[in-house]
């Protein structure tokens, strides 16, 4: 068996756009080259890997199982170019809003400062849409607020965070601690449904409060902590989120009754089948080093 890593390269290049025209294009190959590989790659695994319908290619069974092990064949063939040429590696790291608009920032800074040579894409969305893209190798890592049940990904605990209710400093509440009854209503913004945020609150809260005077969704914390602090409303954020505005006096902290601290857990995932690349390990070698930095 001769399998080229062009055979893997035009494989991946179909499923990405899920036709031989489009495939050659990508490639700067002709159709021709593109369907010969594909062929050549079909009879030499004696697997079908697409279905036929009209012009269109669509993925089987044989065709996922092949496509992590041809990712991570071209990628640790980009590395070993890499080691001898000026050519970039790629990172690609999802995370959840919270995550990566206050956490992997100091991150990111400093593995830009240690590996400049390494290209760095940061994807930022909410929890949900970070396990899809993880499932679907759209990103080699993810990192997400609160646990994960794909089958399909690793997820292991990565760091610990605070919640903390809030309000504008001019709400009657501001700095009490108050009943369940009392916060139950209150007029809530809260995040959209799907985000890491919006799960925890409803795991801690939902259960002494039984329903949220729900009168906003918004998708980002940015525009929720501005909101609440010009309204007569309140909400659950992480601690890193709203620290600005606390100590400013923009915004105060609320205490429910019998609940001293809301903690939870933010975890790290990542495919089953993804190739743990050398720039990525690095990546997580420097996490390692921030984390215990800022804990120190």
């Amino acid at each position: 068996m001769n399998i080229t890593l062009r055979q893997l390269e035009v494989f991946l290049a179909v499923i990405d756009t899920q036709s031989t025209t489009r495939g050659a294009e990508k490639l700067s190959l002709s159709q021709s080259a593109v369907s010969s590989a594909l062929a050549d790659l079909e009879n030499q695994l004696g697997v079908q890997l697409f279905e036929r319908a009209g012009k269109r290619l669509i993925v089987n069974e044989n065709a996922r199982l092949l496509f992590p092990q041809a990712q991570a064949l071209l990628e640790q063939a980009q590395e070993l170019e890499n080691l001898f040429s000026s050519g970039r590696s790629m990172l690609r790291i999802g995370a959840s809003t919270t995550i990566g608009n206050y956490l992997l920032p100091a991150v990111i800074a400093r593995y830009r400062e240690k590996f400049p040579g390494i290209q760095l894409e940061l994807r930022v969305a909410n929890s949900a849409d970070i396990a899809e893209a993880v499932a679907n190798f759209d990103v080699d890592i993810g990192f997400i607020e609160g646990p994960c049940h794909r089958i399909e990904l690793e997820s292991q605990l990565w760091r610990q965070d605070e919640m903390l209710l809030f309000c504008a400093a001019s709400h009657p509440l501001a700095g009490k601690t108050i009943s369940a009854e009392q916060l139950a209503e209150c007029q809530w913004i809260l995040r959209e449904s799907g985000s890491g945020t919006r799960e925890v609150v409803e795991q801690l809260l939902l259960p002494q409060l039984h329903h949220f005077n729900l009168v906003m969704e918004l998708g980002n914390s940015e525009a929720i902590k501005h909101a609440v602090s010009h309204s007569q409303t309140v909400s659950c954020l992480s601690k890193v989120v709203i620290a600005e505005q606390l100590e400013t006096g923009r915004i105060a902290t609320l205490q429910l009754e019998g609940v001293p601290q809301m903690k939870r857990q933010l975890y790290l995932i990542r495919h089953k089948q993804k190739h743990l690349s050398r720039s990525l390990q690095v990546f997580l070698d420097v996490e390692q080093k921030v984390a215990a930095e800022l804990q120190s």
